[in-house]
């Protein structure tokens, strides 16, 4: 792990990032797992916990971690904004070339850190966990996962095992360049590859929950699927959408003129009992719907010409000093 360790002296090698929600009885014994498995590394490293708004006593426990170790760092989010803006929360926080996230449920394995070092040393930029006997249910959990998995990677065309896997690492570099927001988390993956990025997947271990109850269901497919294209468009149409766009609007042309053709057939056979007449509302709201779409693309392709959006990160959040 020779690589890691390239920071200045105000620089720490490995920032590790934990959003926890509801995790009070999880945070104490996570924080001496993951001190147990990275002091004999020899790296400087700092612990980020972001409290995505906990309701029960998470973020006093934190506090308490943070007053008796230096190490700890904690960001605590105003409201409940999801997994992946807390994520964010804590990427942007994150001073070393490396991060490692990890779930703070106790599920994800701290002991497995160096196997994701050692992989990134290889000149990975990002190292994927994957759950290799996942102690989840199977009907609510694991069941669905292995749909989403598929439904990404034939939709993306990025063959990962575990997408839903939190405990990955990451070269500063790559991570802090995406723009993560909804539950983009899971696609870091597929968005990845628009900056070229090199990706590798390590077995982990995994661990049932000891403590309280999960914050996902059967429910959380839905939003997989919108995420899902959203994330194709972002694939498909990052580089030139005009032409997308265009491919579009020719079909809406196409049905317009067709029904131009019924319509005028209609009209100048009189013979509207063998048939039905379109009626030229409809042809209108074809060419109309043509147009817009066209333009969409010459918005779509200046944008992209531009750089793309440059989103700023509307939620407030805090460090506890």
């Amino acid at each position: 792990m020779g690589n890691i360790g390239s920071s200045g002296d105000n620089q720490v090698d490995l920032s590790i990032v934990i959003p926890v929600y509801n995790e009070e009885e999880s945070v104490c014994a996570l924080h001496s797992a993951i001190l147990s498995a990275v002091v004999p590394l020899s790296l400087r490293f700092e612990i980020i916990f972001v409290d995505d708004g906990s309701s029960d006593s998470t973020y006093d426990r934190l506090k308490q971690i943070k007053h008796s170790d230096p190490h700890i760092k904690v960001i605590r989010l105003r409201r409940n904004a999801g997994q992946t803006p807390a994520m964010r929360a804590g990427f942007d926080a994150a001073r070393a070339p490396i991060i490692i996230s990890m779930d703070g449920d106790l599920q994800n394995d701290p002991r497995d850190i160096p196997k994701l070092l050692a992989k990134i040393d290889e000149g990975y930029d990002l190292v994927c966990g994957w759950r290799v006997n996942r102690q989840d249910k199977l009907i609510s959990r694991k069941i669905p996962s292995r749909i989403a998995n598929r439904l990404i990677a034939q939709v993306t065309g990025v063959y990962i095992r575990d997408n839903g896997c939190s405990l990955k690492a990451y070269r500063a570099e790559m991570i802090k360049q995406l723009k993560l927001y909804s539950d983009m988390h899971r696609f870091i993956p597929a968005v990845s590859t628009l900056a070229g990025a090199r990706i590798a997947e390590v077995a982990v271990s995994h661990h049932a929950r000891q403590f309280g109850k999960s914050k996902y269901g059967i429910s959380r497919t839905i939003k997989v699927i919108f995420d899902l294209m959203a994330i194709k468009m972002l694939i498909g149409f990052s580089s030139r959408p005009i032409v997308y766009f265009s491919l579009a609007s020719l079909l809406v042309w196409a049905l317009a003129l067709l029904n131009i053709g019924i319509f005028s057939y209609e009209y100048l056979s009189k013979d509207v009992q063998s048939g039905f007449m379109i009626p030229a509302g409809v042809v209108l709201v074809l060419i109309g719907s043509a147009c817009f779409t066209l333009l969409l693309g010459l918005i779509a392709e200046s944008v992209a010409s531009m750089g793309g959006f440059k989103q700023r990160d509307i939620l407030l959040y805090r460090w506890e000093e």
